[in-house]
């Protein structure tokens, strides 16, 4: 809520739409993402201002518990959520004072600072680690899409070895703005991100062994603010934003998708200024 500086929250889990303010202490609530784990307890990650931290609010206990997760200098941006199959919680962020990806977990009680486990990714030359996305695999492996605003690229990192491995994806023009990361049945990697030299939707995937890349929409200025997601079927669905005309457009392949060819795209939404801020999601029907 920007005009009162709060962090609210929305639901409709009663039947009608009930919004409740978590925390209202100076300016809080900016770089918002939310999870929900196998109990439906909810878990936001978020940036509060003054004080530049990391911040973590969860209604795990019955009642929202607000927590300090970082307040290690400037950090807290680009917040990115999820939990895994054991309900522990995990925040990819941007340390704005150092230009770093870091990352924090925690695994059972997180009302505390002290209970989140907190590392830096990447902390390579330059500027790295905003617009960050993260997703979790079968095997609880993390995965985490950013940007090397340094050189405009798009880079990933995982865990999946036991230990964090880096790699620049898209290295070609201004890239990896507004990246979105998914994981597949198979732990296959998909990500969304725009092309800022030509102000496109892109698409990279390791489905085949290695990291194959696509211009999905071409269509004038699109693919700011996306959001992805995967289905049953492993179905790929991309929200994200037309920019010049403000609408809201969608994007899904359902096999084969390292072609523009194989992504059939329409707009959703086109009246009035719509499609900033997207964020997409798909219920056990697909």
């Amino acid at each position: 809520d920007s005009s009162a500086g709060d962090l609210k929250y929305a639901t409709d889990k009663s039947g009608s739409w009930v919004t409740t303010t978590v925390q209202s202490a100076g300016s809080v609530g900016q770089f918002s993402s939310i999870a929900v784990d196998s109990n439906d307890a909810v878990h936001i990650s978020y940036y509060r201002l003054p004080g530049e931290d990391l911040m973590y609010a969860t209604d795990k206990s019955g009642s929202w518990v607000i927590t300090t997760v970082d307040s290690t200098g400037s950090v807290g941006e680009y917040t990115s959520i999820s939990v895994d199959s054991n309900d522990a919680v995990h925040i990819s962020y941007y340390d704005a004072t150092n230009t770093n990806l870091k990352y924090a977990t925690c695994s059972s009680t997180c009302s505390s600072t002290s209970s989140w486990s907190k590392v830096t990714v990447d902390s390579s030359s330059g500027d790295v680690g905003k617009y960050t996305s993260i997703a979790i695999d079968s095997n609880d492996a993390v995965h985490i899409s950013y940007r090397d605003s340094s050189n405009q690229n798009l880079k990933y990192a995982t865990d999946k070895t036991g230990s964090w491995v880096i790699t620049s994806i898209d290295t070609t023009g201004k890239v990896g703005k507004y990246t979105s990361i998914a994981v597949d049945s198979n732990d296959d990697v998909h990500i969304s991100y725009f092309d800022g030299d030509n102000d496109d939707l892109k698409y990279a995937t390791d489905k085949s062994g290695s990291w194959v890349i696509a211009s999905i929409d071409t269509t004038g200025n699109v693919g700011k603010y996306t959001s992805i997601a995967v289905d049953s079927n492993d179905g790929v669905h991309i929200s994200y934003l037309a920019g010049l005309i403000m609408d809201l457009k969608y994007a899904t392949c359902s096999s084969t998708c390292s072609s523009a060819s194989s992504w059939i795209t329409s707009t959703l939404h086109s009246t009035d200024i719509v499609g900033q801020h997207t964020s997409i999601a798909i219920d056990s029907n697909d």
